[in-house]
């Protein structure tokens, strides 16, 4: 199959792309590059560097699917330019959408996000609950989610909300939970805990990506929660702590987002996880000390973005 793949030279899509070559498939890498390329060259694929907004420039010539991982990152990337991040993540998603349209281009996997649920006080949060987005960022993802459904007498659309990820990529980020604590752990021996009681859904990175392929392989169409361990921010710490031995310092925090995904009908699909957040810290423990990770500016999203893209 002849892929599209945007945002493929983020965290996931730099783990997704490999994948996909392995499969068999042709791949479209288009990519603004804010944070670098870290694809390796292949002979099936096709590395282009733009900008997603510019819908027209996308090369559509002979694509069959989309997964369309491009938007601005989390809450406080989101709220740096609150138009720009409108632009990328939700206007660009509905003119990129349309476009496959009327390409006749049939299969499209959005990745949005488990945020897009805002604050919920039931035990777990299924597809079917109100959404309630509090950051520019929930609010494009649910906003973008609907215009790609619109499409869906056209469009073998797929909705993917994921969980926050955690686990190695050659394009890392540092500013996901398991991530940025596994790194302070690793660099200066104490681990900050803001507040410790919020419930994060995670998902390992690999899954997530396996995810997409199942996806595609299966012709999934819907909406599906993606997160296997609902685990709260202190006991994510404990874990790092008792395979690095890093000490835990616990300080207020007035982040009120708390949630535990339910993911059940994912899994009736047949998807099943293979990996887990021990693992994930199992991996980024193993590339810090062989090199492969490093602690790098361009990890941490909100920071480069501030220093380059809006100086």
């Amino acid at each position: 199959m002849h892929i599209l793949v945007t945002g493929a030279c983020g965290y996931k899509g730099t783990v997704l792309v490999p994948k996909l070559l392995k499969a068999g498939h042709d791949v479209v890498a288009l990519d603004v590059m804010w944070f670098g390329n870290f694809l390796e060259p292949h002979p099936k694929l096709t590395v282009t560097r733009g900008d997603v907004r510019n819908t027209e420039e996308i090369p559509l010539e002979g694509v069959e699917a989309i997964i369309h991982l491009s938007s601005v990152a989390n809450d406080p990337c989101g709220d740096l330019d609150p138009k720009l991040t409108w632009e990328i993540s939700c206007l660009a998603t509905m003119q990129l959408a349309d476009r496959a349209v009327r390409r006749g281009i049939k299969r499209f996997i959005y990745a949005s996000s488990g945020s897009v649920y805002g604050v919920k006080e039931e035990q777990d949060v299924t597809e079917d609950l109100e959404l309630t987005p509090i950051s520019e960022y929930n609010k494009t993802k649910m906003v973008a989610e609907r215009v790609v459904l619109s499409y869906g007498d056209r469009l073998a659309a797929t909705i993917i909300r994921p969980a926050t990820v955690c686990g190695f990529s050659p394009r890392m980020r540092l500013d996901l939970t398991v991530n940025l604590l596994t790194m302070q752990a690793l660099t200066t021996r104490v681990m900050t805990v803001f507040g410790g009681s919020q419930t994060r859904p995670n998902i390992h990175i690999d899954d997530l990506v396996d995810l997409y392929l199942f996806a595609l392989e299966k012709r999934l169409r819907g909406i599906y929660n993606a997160g296997f361990e609902n685990l709260s921010v202190l006991n994510i710490a404990e874990r790092i702590a008792a395979r690095t031995g890093a000490e835990i310092r616990v300080s207020p925090s007035d982040d009120p987002r708390s949630y535990a995904v339910c993911s059940d009908r994912l899994l009736a699909t047949g998807f099943a996880p293979t990996r887990s957040v021990e693992v994930a810290i199992t991996d980024l423990v193993a590339a810090y000390r062989d090199g492969r990770l490093t602690d790098e500016p361009a990890w941490r999203n909100v920071s480069w973005m501030k220093r380059h893209e809006f100086a």
